[in-house]
């Protein structure tokens, strides 16, 4: 039950010669002062308005610093963010929300809304002919068994069911809270040499990937494992804005202090 991976959908694309698909985690919007989360939505929103030539955005986790809807009413402070995405999809780019450990309380807004889909599972992403492992990381550390027990109650559809009879005043205020709590777990956890490190060495090694993406570890990274590629997304709670990108012409790039990082996935 408390698995690592417990559920993977597996996602075909072509991307054209020219063409991008772009990475983006731990935004965590809703996170600090009014002041700090208003520079971090203007940053967010920069990258957003400028992804010519992408066709599919792919949001790993913690968009938000907290997310929880009810159907009909949501967290009132993103309304920038969610008019930013909902523009992209109607544009043509498609876009795959998988949640993070801050952003879990998702029902149905994105799916009905915006169009854009919300998966608890791990992405099986295939482009063109290159194969990338794509998960928010959380859970994914061998040592991280009372976190995947937390996991598995804050995602349970009944134990939600349940706490969308607060009301949302209240239920919103406390995932705000809770999201605190979960960041302090995160940023003195030590995942040390079995962590999402080894995960991605598995899935390249032993599983075939060619790369592997994720964020939730707050440090940006670009590391050749094998004949792959593991990446790291880093975060936005500081001054940089990182973000990766593949093209059938560079492979996977991350791009972190305006300075991009590029490993070849062959």
């Amino acid at each position: 039950m408390f698995r690592q991976v417990a559920h993977v959908k597996t996602v075909n694309l072509t991307v054209p010669p020219g063409h991008r698909v772009v990475f983006i985690s731990d935004v965590h919007l809703g996170f600090g002062s009014q002041a700090q989360n208003d520079k971090r939505e203007d940053r967010l929103l920069q990258l957003l308005a400028n992804l010519d030539s992408c066709v599919h955005l792919i949001i790993v986790g913690d968009l938000f610093d907290y997310w929880f809807d009810y159907g009909f009413v949501i967290p009132s402070a993103f309304v920038r963010t969610l008019a930013a995405l909902h523009h992209l999809a109607r544009s043509g780019v498609q876009i795959t929300y998988l949640m993070g450990n801050h952003d879990f309380g998702h029902y149905r807004y994105f799916r009905q809304e915006l169009g854009i889909p919300v998966e608890q599972a791990d992405i099986d992403l295939h482009l063109n002919d290159t194969r990338i492992y794509v998960c928010h990381g959380d859970g994914k550390a061998a040592n991280d068994t009372g976190y995947l027990i937390l996991r598995a109650v804050l995602r349970n559809r009944f134990i939600q069911s349940l706490y969308r009879m607060i009301h949302p005043s209240v239920g919103i205020w406390l995932a705000s809270r809770t999201s605190h709590g979960s960041r302090a777990y995160t940023d003195k956890k030590e995942y040390g040499p079995d962590g999402l490190g080894a995960f991605a060495e598995q899935k390249i090694v032993h599983e075939g990937y060619s790369c592997v993406v994720m964020g939730h570890r707050h440090k940006a990274e670009v590391r050749r494992i094998a004949s792959g590629t593991y990446v790291n997304l880093g975060d936005w709670l500081g001054t940089d804005s990182p973000y990766a990108e593949w093209t059938p012409e560079a492979g996977i790039i991350l791009h972190s202090n305006d300075i991009p990082t590029s490993l070849s996935e062959t």
